[in-house]
């Protein structure tokens, strides 16, 4: 479905943040995106969801394809309305505005007023939650709806790929899992998902691929099972150790391991 090839990216013509990265979201699958703060994952998720611009970025080299065509030249309206959507890092609600509200922003771009309510009830079934606080406003909602409510303003637009960027960041862990469940949820309905995490462990036990980024570059891509199974990758690149079940990479940039693997 998203093929993003060879792409490099630089913000105000000067520093290069991404270098040569290729990756692929094959349709109906969840695909985890990991590495260190400051890897080049938010960036990539900008490539693909064309709001470079917003922050003075460009693709330099590369291009990015969405079932077959190229879309690296589109704006951020036209790639919603072919079925790519993005969930900000850090939620980045309407905080005045009601529960409703916000979810009405996310089909801005549709012209489609019975695709816009079909999505709006899928919404309300996948969070019952938000059923019940409609007219709630957003700014005062806890940090666990709020996530809920930006995951849902991003399914307003229907879209076939969903971009989520940190949605576990700063919650509680009973609600990591929770989003969790509901991430499994979306794509059991078919939706396909690239997932920026920082929780290794959670990402990967829900995707069937995994990339993981170094400096702005592809340094390992294997599937999910296979990452959480390699030993070195375990240790340094997910922070897993014998006893631990779950992994930041708040080692990565203090450990190197001898890689058995072809970059």
């Amino acid at each position: 479905m998203l093929a993003v090839q060879n792409i490099e990216v630089t913000y105000h013509n000067v520093v290069t943040a991404v270098h040569g990265v290729s990756l692929e979201v094959p349709d109906g699958n969840i695909v985890a995106l990991l590495g260190a703060n400051g890897a080049g994952k938010t960036t990539i998720l900008r490539s693909i969801s064309g709001l470079l611009g917003v922050h003075s970025a460009r693709i330099v080299r590369g291009s990015i394809l969405f079932d077959g065509e190229r879309i690296d030249h589109f704006t951020p309206a036209q790639i919603v309305r072919r079925g790519i959507t993005q969930v900000l890092e850090g939620r980045r609600l309407f905080g005045g505005l009601t529960v409703d509200e916000n979810l009405r922003t996310g089909a801005i771009a549709s012209k489609d007023a019975a695709a816009t309510r079909k999505a709006y009830e899928r919404v309300m079934d996948l969070f019952p939650v938000l059923r019940e606080r409609r007219s709630a406003v957003a700014g005062y909602l806890s940090g666990g709806e709020q996530q809920m409510l930006a995951i849902g303003r991003g399914l307003m637009a229907n879209p076939r790929l969903l971009l989520l960027d940190e949605p576990s960041l700063g919650l509680a862990p009973f609600m990591v899992q929770k989003i969790r469940s509901i991430i499994a949820d979306i794509n059991a309905s078919g939706t396909a998902v690239l997932l920026v995490e920082q929780n290794a462990q959670m990402a990967l036990s829900i995707a069937s691929a995994g990339y993981v980024i170094e400096t702005g570059k592809v340094a390992l891509a294997q599937p999910a099972e296979q990452l959480l199974q390699d030993e070195s990758v375990r240790k340094f690149y997910l922070g897993l150790h014998e006893g631990e079940e779950r992994g930041t990479f708040a080692s990565l940039r203090q450990h190197r391991p001898e890689r058995k693997w072809a970059l």
